[in-house]
């Protein structure tokens, strides 16, 4: 599994942080940036780059984790790219549902209002809770594809 992830500022140190988790996990998770703290920086430019790389994984091998201050941005922009499945997490139980129903591919995280020790337990539910592959939920995210190639 790839698993890219990216902040901007206000997400950097959390980043820093799990970015050591995945690694000492086993993982070896492809950082987008930011590389350094940029007060200047846009959130912008780290969730593109790893929606992009989610959206044209195949067989959804890739996910991101992506934080900034209130997650709300790199949502919006995440969920901008075909394919793209963004959701904020904010406990472990919504993201076991979101993974399991929706199958999630991209977890932000609102570093302002999410401790490390949370974080961490939220992506280790995000990386290892399964999509269900029930018909209601594959139909689901099919109209939602049916959606991205209409607009």
């Amino acid at each position: 599994m790839f698993i890219y992830i990216g902040a901007d500022h206000r997400g950097w140190q959390m980043k820093e942080f799990l970015k050591n988790v995945l690694v000492q996990q086993g993982y070896q998770p492809q950082d987008v940036g930011n590389k350094i703290i940029d007060e200047n920086d846009d959130y912008t430019d780290f969730a593109a780059p790893a929606a992009k790389m989610v959206s044209a994984s195949l067989q959804g091998e890739a996910k991101a984790v992506l934080i900034c201050g209130s997650g709300a941005g790199m949502v919006v922009t995440a969920n901008k790219f075909n394919g793209a499945r963004a959701a904020l997490g904010f406990s472990t139980d919504q993201v076991f549902d979101a993974r399991r129903d929706d199958d999630i591919n991209i977890l932000v995280l609102a570093a302002n209002f999410t401790s490390m020790e949370e974080a961490q337990k939220i992506v280790k539910v995000f990386i290892e809770t399964p999509f269900s592959g029930e018909e209601k939920y594959r139909r689901r995210i099919e109209k939602i594809g049916e959606i991205e190639l209409a607009n």
